[in-house]
């Protein structure tokens, strides 16, 4: 049976559960859009859960989306397909949705508030962004990628045993 992940921006306006077979946050984003929308360490952790499970309590309606816009490194600028679900009163990152991945969202850890495990290891990913004052905090089998890992969420979990049915 998959993890039922419980979480909530910081003020309460806005509750949502998900089911997850992938909750472990293992995942540290550096890129800036990550650092500067959910901050924290400099990053941000995503987990994986089911779209079709993701229930939200927004009474107040305070549930906001960003949309990112993305530049390369010649100028050319694009709005990014992945909706930044944020609570427009407090300003907590919620989640993640693309509809490239329609199947999927994409919780933030910081807003988890049911009991996550701790990973074995971590993956450290968009490095080429992370900027000068953000320490790594390496673990021996961590690894480190400029831009983003092939292995998916799913894969990592599924190879190491960690995948909840």
């Amino acid at each position: 049976m998959p993890t039922t992940l419980e979480g909530s921006c910081r003020c309460g306006a806005v509750r949502f559960t998900c089911q997850s077979h992938t909750p472990q946050p293992y995942q540290r984003c550096y890129c800036s859009i990550c650092r500067k929308t959910a901050g924290g360490g400099g990053y941000a952790i995503n987990l994986g859960a089911d779209a079709r499970t993701l229930k939200v309590d927004d009474p107040g309606q305070a549930i906001g989306v960003y949309r990112a816009e993305i530049c390369d490194e010649d100028g050319r600028c694009e709005v990014s397909t992945g909706e930044r679900s944020f609570c427009t009163v407090c300003a907590s990152a919620l989640w993640l949705f693309s509809p490239e991945w329609p199947d999927l969202v994409h919780p933030f850890a910081s807003a988890i508030d049911s009991t996550l495990p701790v990973p074995p290891s971590r993956v450290h990913l968009m490095l080429k962004d992370k900027p000068a004052w953000v320490a790594l905090n390496l673990g021996p089998e961590d690894a480190t990628f400029e831009l983003y890992p092939e292995q998916s969420i799913e894969d990592w979990h599924k190879r190491r045993g960690l995948w909840v049915d």
